[in-house]
């Protein structure tokens, strides 16, 4: 069909994704709607992005009104925008500064731009000599320097050569990050909760002890919170769990409102000393417009309290999902409105359960075709949450409906 959508981006576009046949034309809160006037929860929020609800109508109204005044300037000039903006980024999160940028990949070339100078011109390591340690099943991003580092084999092949300096041990494992440790490291860069891997939580203490790892051998502790950050695992920050300030810290996602591509890189003063005019910058990064919107992202994620909400309400999916005892269900685990699914390979595969959820009026994605994701829009209720459960439950019966009776073991639970 020459207007179908589906057929058209087949057609046009890079084959690089692997949707779900769905075409989807509205959002509103926590519901999709697709061409045919058919509504989903979405149980994905485009991977945190829109946390707070689809077409919020205060995001929407502060992107409107700052449209209809002034949108991009460059950062050749001050805007009335960004410092109000800067500010309550760094109320929020209790870091001293911050650099806008645009996406989350962005955040991060920006995090390890500054980890190397403040490792040559602080830390006095050899020029070309810095390290920096990263985990085993990361993901921070498309880059050809963060493919670089990347540990799934698929993101890296086919893009190298990838640039030097980087060294990965185990996730979770504080350990393994210390003896990797050399006079050369300037830095560890670390998620508080892996999510692309499939939503891996490291073991209690782990970041309390990172932390302490960092300060004994003046390594910067970065945490990478662009998909956890700002309510999303039941805290602002998914290291607010452990008490631990990192010195340098990434988000993005859920600072766009679910509008624009929005993130920063945060750090303490002496780091991001090291940025001076014609160090690094960005066209749109800190637009009127973004500052516009991540400041009303920030004062909305605080007034309506959502990292409280996340926190109670994931509390009660992890106890639904763990009732559940199917035997497609190796594991449950996550944090918060994180939650991540483990489907058993010799039952069905994630990609199947997210399709059967499609057809139940449920949206989301697997992450290697082995964890369904459930990580909706913070403004998600209890109700819907149930709604949601019950229709992973029928979708996993109708995968398998035999196995169901022939196996019946709980499902493990982590996090």
């Amino acid at each position: 069909m020459l207007n179908d959508p589906i057929a058209l981006e087949t057609a046009h576009g890079a084959h690089n994704y692997h949707p779900l046949p769905v075409v989807l034309t509205h959002g509103e809160g926590v519901h999709l709607i697709d061409r045919d006037g058919r509504r989903y929860l979405d149980m994905m929020s485009a991977y945190s992005a829109v946390s707070f609800g689809h077409s919020h109508p205060v995001l929407v109204r502060a992107l409107t009104e700052q449209a209809q005044r002034l949108a991009v300037t460059s950062r050749a000039f001050h805007t009335d925008r960004l410092g109000p903006f800067l500010a309550a980024l760094c109320g929020s999160t209790g870091m001293d500064r911050a650099l806008p940028m645009n996406s989350g990949a962005e955040a991060v070339e920006t995090a390890i731009k500054a980890a190397r100078k403040w490792a040559y011109k602080v830390k006095r390591v050899p020029e070309g000599r810095a390290q920096i340690i990263v985990a085993d099943g990361n993901f921070a991003g498309r880059t050809t320097t963060i493919v670089g580092f990347s540990s799934e084999a698929q993101y890296r092949d086919g893009f190298g050569p990838f640039a030097p300096g980087f060294v990965s041990v185990p996730f979770g494992d504080a350990r393994a990050l210390e003896a990797a440790i050399t006079p050369n490291t300037a830095a560890f860069l670390v998620e508080p909760i892996q999510g692309e891997a499939g939503i891996v939580v490291p073991p209690a203490g782990y970041l309390r002890a990172v932390r302490e790892i960092c300060n004994r051998h003046d390594v910067l502790m970065i945490c990478d919170e662009v998909q956890t950050g700002l309510g999303r695992t039941g805290a602002v920050l998914a290291c607010d769990h452990e008490g631990v300030r990192p010195d340098g810290l990434t988000l993005g996602k859920a600072l766009g409102g679910g509008l624009l591509p929005v993130s920063a890189f945060l750090a303490r003063s002496d780091v991001m000393a090291q940025f001076t005019p014609g160090d690094h910058g960005s066209t749109f990064g800190g637009n009127p417009l973004a500052a516009a919107v991540g400041l009303a992202a920030l004062e909305l994620l605080e007034r309506e309290r959502f990292a409280e909400r996340a926190a109670e309400l994931g509390e009660h999916l992890m106890a639904r999902l763990r009732a559940l005892r199917h035997p497609a269900i190796a594991e449950v685990r996550g944090r918060g409105l994180l939650v991540g699914v483990e489907i058993d390979p010799e039952v069905a595969t994630a990609r199947a359960v997210c399709d059967a959820l499609m057809h139940e009026g449920v949206l989301t994605k697997d992450t290697h075709d082995t964890v369904v994701r459930l990580a909706p829009p913070l403004v998600i209720t209890r109700a819907q949450i149930d709604t949601a459960v019950a229709a992973l439950e029928r979708s996993l019966h109708r995968l398998r409906p035999a196995a169901a009776t022939a196996r019946a073991a709980p499902a493990l639970a982590a996090g």
